[in-house]
């Protein structure tokens, strides 16, 4: 297994952070066939599969907010306002997304990126682990 770790920063806001190209170049250097695993080690963001640029990364904002809003509802309250939320938040955008690697290329559909998700604005810096393992 090959495996190594891209960090993102995601700044001071909401994000939904574009990481295909840097899954595409993994793949492609580890070539052949195989899963491409996609681990976000945090306990406040996720990976999600989505059409990007087309308004659906606003959308996946729009609709986070309304499920997950920053007020002082949430138990877990250190951190900026709502902060709790983020913790919630890999339990409906899971941390992790294994992908099909087919001739160093991932099998992603038309419109599919790979997008690190993060509602946490308390840090700007993440790490997103990505794993091959050969067919």
């Amino acid at each position: 297994m090959e495996s190594t770790v891209v960090r993102v920063a995601t700044g001071g806001r909401e994000a939904v952070h574009d990481i295909t190209a840097e899954c595409e170049r993994f793949a492609a250097a580890a070539g052949g066939d195989g899963l491409l695993h996609v681990f976000v080690p945090h306990a406040t963001a996720g990976v999600a599969l989505i059409e990007l640029g087309s308004g659906s990364d606003d959308d996946l904002l729009a609709a986070l907010g309304d499920l997950l809003p920053a007020d002082d509802r949430w138990r877990h309250a250190h951190g900026s306002r709502g902060h709790g939320r983020s913790h919630v938040l890999p339990a409906i955008v899971p941390p992790f997304a294994t992908l099909p690697v087919v001739g160093g290329r991932l099998a992603l559909g038309t419109w599919q990126s790979v997008a690190l998700v993060d509602l946490n604005v308390d840090n700007p810096e993440r790490q997103v682990r990505l794993s091959f393992l050969k067919g």
